[in-house]
């Protein structure tokens, strides 16, 4: 994986795109072209007060999942653990929401602003066990880049 040239390319995103959603919007286009097994690259943010996760930005297929309450699904767990969670198989996991026939796996790293976690990225992909160790340290350094913005 070419890590320098994808962090080179979301600093540039951070520092030139000019609306907030608009940034959001480059981030996920940029992952999802340049990495082949990323199908679905999205952002859930906390909802207000709510105990929920709502979908901003996204690239790959329509979801019906717009909203995810806390403790659901993979993205629900990490807005109540504050962990990353890696899933290289989604049909071990029995907390799963399946956007769709074709995920095989899910990666979600939460985003941190002033120590609190504020939202996620999240990667679904149509292959079993592609993410690596340098998948959960792009996509932290992705989370980093977004907590400066937001």
């Amino acid at each position: 994986m070419k890590i320098k040239i994808l962090k080179d390319k979301i600093i540039y995103i951070k520092n030139n795109s000019n609306t907030i959603s608009n940034k959001l919007q480059e981030i996920c286009d940029c992952l999802k072209r340049e990495i082949d097994y990323y199908d679905w690259v999205g952002f859930y943010f906390k909802n207000g007060n709510k105990q929920e996760l709502k979908l901003t930005q996204f690239a790959g297929k329509s979801t019906e999942h717009t909203t995810i309450p806390f403790g659901k699904g993979i993205c629900g767990q990490v807005a109540m653990s504050n962990s990353n969670f890696v899933v290289q198989d989604v049909t071990v996991q029995d907390n799963y929401i399946s956007c769709g026939i074709d995920v095989k796996s899910e990666i979600v790293i939460p985003i941190f602003k002033n120590g609190k976690n504020i939202g996620q990225i999240d990667i679904d992909s149509h292959q079993r066990n592609p993410f690596t160790k340098d998948d959960e340290k792009l996509l932290e350094f992705v989370c980093k880049q977004v907590s400066k913005f937001i």
